[in-house]
């Protein structure tokens, strides 16, 4: 049985695709924006109820948790868009999930050897008490990867905004229920991670179930699995462990904050990232999702530079003026919505955030390589990343110096992540002169902007004021992207 191929009686595959393209991200954004309307909601009130010290424990359950989590499908859930039949991608399915139990089931004598260690290395004693949490978390989130790769070749985007809604609910009650009771523990912070997870992966898997059980019972046959498995062996061999070096690269910070300085900078950390974060899990993870989808079909159709281009243009656009404004007022944020106590967090979000423009805009074309199968180079990308990563928190750290240690991570992410979108775009045909083009236009528009919050900043020392100040400058820009039929073409 084949995927349903109604869309493709269009008379120009190129044009329903790139039409389409906005409306399976609008699918994912409704549900992510919500979830993160939820979150922002709720993270003044934790901020309040939970202090740094536990927000960084919980940090470093995750980052240790998602270094195996990520690759707990060894990279084949990204093999599931790419069979040309739905037997064939059942398979693909069948094998991540095989490979998920695996993992899984192997992280139990590791934490049984070092949970005690790891707690005594990263300062945080009571870790060791909820590592005990990390097998069953990396086989819950391990099957999320799987059903959700296999939602996306379906192109059932609503079902996964279900179930990232889902998610923070139940994450966000578990942890605001914690903390209004009196347990504001980092232990209460992750069993609501955990909650969360679980509850997204139990929508999925529900979902899964009701539609396509037939589909897969069938399918699945010991011999297709093990043809699937040498089919896309790049994947294991390439993406896995390029995705095991971008989670160590990503999860470092924390680990190793807390190992050179203590869990309440981690915690600081956390934070910073997360609002960060926010942007990319909002728009950025619905762009990609929808994105390596595209570029598989745009790969045979001949269009992947063109939608490339457009995609790229699109995140410059919508990225330069919310990233760079964090820079000027983001301690002032943070007094005002998180509380004085975390102003801290906000100087990380200032130095940071013009890293976070790069990535921001690299990151949903991370995919190209899959849809590519251009594996090996993103396997030695993510190891230069990880080295430099290292070395400038190692460097900073033994300086003792938390702000020099953040600038030169924060150096050290431009470089690579310029590098790596301009290497992106060549491979689709797309000269560097253009890529410069499209920050030089978004550039002409923001930087007056901008200009402008930075001297109310100077000017004015309550943060309420630099914050009207901020809030009055985004409004022009936004009707600027309107102009540029971004909003208007993802919501035809």
């Amino acid at each position: 049985m084949s995927m349903p191929v109604s869309d493709a009686v269009v008379s120009c595959p190129a044009c329903r695709s790139r039409t389409s393209f906005g409306r399976d991200v609008l699918k994912l954004v409704s549900g992510t924006a919500l979830a993160q309307v939820l979150t922002i909601l709720a993270m003044p009130i934790l901020t309040r109820l939970y202090a740094p010290e536990p927000f960084g424990t919980l940090i470093l359950f995750i980052s240790l948790t998602s270094i195996i989590s990520l690759v707990s499908c060894m990279g084949y859930e990204c093999a599931i868009m790419l069979p040309k039949t739905d037997e064939q991608a059942a398979n693909v399915l069948g094998v991540s999930l095989g490979f998920v139990a695996i993992i899984s089931a192997l992280t139990v004598p590791v934490v049984w050897w070092s949970r005690v260690p790891l707690s005594q290395w990263f300062a945080a004693p009571r870790l060791a008490s909820y590592l005990w949490c990390m097998p069953p978390t990396v086989l819950i989130a391990g099957m999320f990867l799987a059903l959700s790769g296999w939602k996306s070749r379906a192109r059932r985007f609503g079902q996964l905004s279900v179930a990232r809604i889902a998610q923070s609910l139940a994450t966000l009650s578990t942890q605001l229920g914690g903390g209004c009771a009196g347990i504001a523990t980092g232990g209460m912070l992750i069993g609501g991670q955990i909650a969360g997870q679980a509850a997204a992966t139990a929508v999925l898997s529900r979902q899964v179930w009701q539609e396509d059980r037939t589909l897969i019972r069938r399918s699945l046959r010991l011999s297709a699995m093990v043809s699937a498995i040498r089919r896309y062996r790049r994947f294991p061999l390439y993406s896995s462990w390029s995705a095991l070096l971008n989670s160590l690269s990503w999860q470092t910070p924390a680990l190793l904050l807390s190992a050179f300085f203590s869990p309440i900078v981690a915690g600081y950390y956390a934070l910073g990232f997360r609002v960060l974060q926010m942007p990319m899990s909002l728009i950025g993870s619905a762009v990609a999702q929808v994105f390596f989808q595209r570029a598989a079909e745009a790969r045979s159709q001949g269009t992947v530079g063109h939608l490339t281009e457009t995609i790229f243009r699109r995140l410059v656009l919508i990225s330069l003026f919310p990233m760079l404004t964090l820079a000027i007022v983001g301690r002032d944020l943070y007094i005002v919505v998180f509380g004085s106590r975390w102003a801290e967090a906000g100087h990380y979000t200032q130095i940071l955030s013009v890293w976070a423009l790069f990535w921001f805009i690299s990151s949903p074309l991370q995919d190209l390589t899959s849809a590519l199968e251009k594996q090996r180079f993103t396997a030695v990308w993510n190891l230069g990343l990880l080295i430099t990563r290292v070395l400038s928190l190692v460097v900073g750290g033994l300086l003792g110096d938390v702000y020099l240690t953040l600038i030169l991570f924060s150096a050290t992410g431009i470089l690579m992540y310029g590098f790596l979108v301009t290497v992106q775009l060549s491979w689709v045909g797309i000269p560097w002169h253009r890529t410069l083009g499209a920050l030089f236009s978004s550039s002409l528009t923001a930087l007056p902007l901008l200009c402008v919050v930075a001297a109310v900043k100077i000017l004015a020392s309550n943060p309420l004021v630099v914050l009207a100040a901020a809030a009055l400058m985004s409004l022009p820009y936004a009707v600027h992207v309107v102009r540029q039929c971004v909003l208007a073409e993802v919501l035809a």
